[in-house]
């Protein structure tokens, strides 16, 4: 099921998982440019940061914006859905811009008003998770998203901080973000510390990230560091291991045991 269009400039995916690992072990939730919702389905969430500090055990989870992974506990089996919303979602569905969950792991009922998007827990837990299809968990998440955002109308930030964030993932500087904007250098940063929690620049470095991370395993490591703007190969692994907490091919191993290697003539560490 494709996010319906009236989501669509609040929700960039809505996935969901059944999934064997064939044995206990942890998921690395990886930083990004846009804020994560799950929504367990049979099991509770069991999640960390990677230090092991905010140990929590949860029916649902989001989390802002961060710059270090975090640790997602399994028994061997997964089900669920999980969302990207982007910032503009946060303010729409929660009434609150994603700056305020910066650095954060929260369950809805920190964050949800009651009526909102707070009882999808409860409603996902109505449904068998061994004989429905998953299909169902993303409409009954669709539906209630779209029932928020109806009730709520659509809160967002000044037209300007969207078009800061948008220059900023496609990789613009930030000067040349403050001048299309027409605003201040120190005004911008001010505007997306305020939307985001973060800097414009760790918010174009996360955002990078994020491209570095969707061509991993489809091309080398050093054509992935050119096409996302890295100054080489060892640029890429030393961002990787800050915001991952390990090397692009570490990862690459851990969720794609049987992916081709495209690491380029060896990982550089």
């Amino acid at each position: 099921m494709a996010v319906p269009d009236v989501l669509r400039p609040f929700v960039t995916s809505m996935v969901p998982y059944d999934v064997d690992f064939g044995a206990p072990g942890t998921h690395r939730g990886m930083p990004s440019t846009e804020v994560t919702f799950v929504l367990p389905v049979g099991e509770p969430l069991d999640t960390a940061w990677s230090d092991g500090s905010d140990h929590r055990v949860t029916w649902s989870l989001v989390s802002g914006l961060h710059t270090r992974p975090a640790a997602i506990r399994h028994n061997g089996y997964q089900r669920g859905i999980q969302l990207a919303l982007t910032t503009a979602g946060v303010r729409a569905l929660f009434g609150m811009p994603a700056a305020a969950w910066r650095g954060e792991l929260l369950a809805l009922d920190e964050v949800a008003a009651p009526g909102d998007v707070r009882h999808l827990p409860e409603k996902l837990a109505e449904t068998d998770p061994r004989q429905t299809d998953p299909q169902q968990w993303e409409r009954l998440v669709a539906t209630s998203l779209i029932e928020t955002l109806a009730r709520r109308g659509e809160p967002a930030a000044r037209a300007e901080v969207g078009r800061a964030l948008a220059l900023l993932t496609r990789g613009a500087g930030v000067q040349e973000v403050a001048d299309e904007v027409g605003y201040s250098r120190r005004r911008v940063s001010d505007l997306v510390r305020a939307e985001t929690g973060v800097a414009p620049k760790q918010f174009q470095r996360l955002a990078r990230f994020d491209r570095s991370k969707r061509l991993l395993g489809r091309v080398s490591l050093a054509h992935a560091a050119t096409a996302c703007g890295y100054a080489d190969q060892a640029h890429l692994t030393r961002e990787w291991q800050e915001f991952a907490g390990c090397t692009p091919t570490t990862w690459l191993h851990e969720e794609f045991p049987f992916v081709q290697d495209l690491t380029g003539g060896g990982e550089v560490h």
